[in-house]
């Protein structure tokens, strides 16, 4: 009888693992299949995706071609050559090497004035120092002022914030004309509002970065792990109280680094803000270019290089240290 008994555990647990094994082997086929079709529409679809952007392409050549727009001008390296030359010695070497004694005569050879080089460049050079000055204010205050105001709209944004879905929406909405409107767009407004002056650039800053900010506080919000936030909603916290004690915490982190990044650009985008009247270093760039000064120019832009690198190198400095 013992036999006979293993002998049928043994036959039905062969079978049993026949058949196992049998109904295991169609699942890894079904699994393999699909992901060979996965792999293929992929494939197909990123052809597909670059034929359009060639196609794009081409019309866009094809249009410029069409409209005589495709060129260069007359000369171009030659009028590269002479540009670079006019460039490469900038305006403030005449600190140390300008004429002190620099005569201006008329076509007859009249003395008109006389002028001391040095301490021209010298008084320009505390002009663009003062430039320098408005346009980090410009960046600065604008970038506050657009993480005020983004971060509110922001938290509503988030879907996992709950927040009513019309509130929800109109949120999303400003947010979306925000970063549709160009800074230098808002410039021009503003400027006609409110007039000339650095007022009207952080202004600028604020309304287009504001739409920015919102959105990376919003996405990350969406990214949190809400187990922590709904233990906290759990024990009956009002909303603000989720937020500051749940929600904040959490984002600290990845707020600072998108604020330093927001900041950064803002350091780029307000020297040209001065171009519309706004104040900064773009005021200056716009009145050598009008003047013809292409030494100052050239001393402009080296200033706004490495201002611009310092304070990146700053930032970037401070982006890894709270990360």
């Amino acid at each position: 009888m013992s036999v006979a008994g293993e002998t049928k555990v043994s036959i039905v647990t062969t079978t049993t693992a026949r058949s196992g094994s049998a109904s295991t082997r169609p699942v890894a086929a079904v699994s393999a299949s699909l992901a060979t079709r996965h792999a293929r529409f992929s494939s197909r679809w990123s052809a597909t995706l670059l034929a359009l952007y060639a196609l794009l392409i081409a019309a866009c050549v094809a249009s410029l071609i069409q409209a005589g727009d495709f060129s260069f001008g007359r000369k171009p390296w030659e009028n590269l050559k002479s540009t670079a030359q006019e460039l490469s010695v900038p305006s403030f070497v005449n600190v140390w090497f300008g004429n002190a004694a620099l005569e201006f005569r008329n076509d007859e050879g009249r003395l008109l004035r006389t002028e001391n080089q040095r301490e021209t460049e010298t008084k320009y050079l505390a002009g663009v120092g003062r430039a320098i000055w408005t346009t980090f204010q410009i960046a600065t205050l604008g970038t506050l002022l657009a993480a005020l105001l983004g971060a509110p709209l922001g938290t509503l944004a988030a879907k996992n914030m709950r927040a009513p879905a019309p509130i929800a929406w109109a949120a999303r909405r400003i947010l979306d004309v925000s970063r549709s409107i160009h800074t230098l767009v808002f410039g021009l407004l503003l400027v006609g509002v409110i007039g000339l002056g650095p007022m009207a650039g952080v202004l600028a800053i604020a309304l287009h970065s504001m739409g920015t900010c919102g959105k990376l506080f919003g996405e990350a919000i969406e990214a949190l792990d809400m187990r922590g936030v709904e233990a906290i909603r759990a024990t009956g916290a009002t909303p603000l109280q989720v937020l500051i004690f749940g929600v904040w915490p959490a984002l600290m982190p990845s707020f600072a680094s998108n604020h330093l990044y927001l900041w950064e650009y803002n350091i780029r985008d307000s020297t040209v803000l001065g171009l519309i009247g706004a104040g900064g270093l773009g005021l200056l760039v716009s009145e050598a270019v009008s003047l013809f000064q292409w030494g100052r120019l050239s001393t402009l832009l080296i200033a706004i290089v490495v201002m611009v690198i310092t304070f990146d190198a700053l930032s970037r400095r401070i982006r890894q240290a709270l990360v």
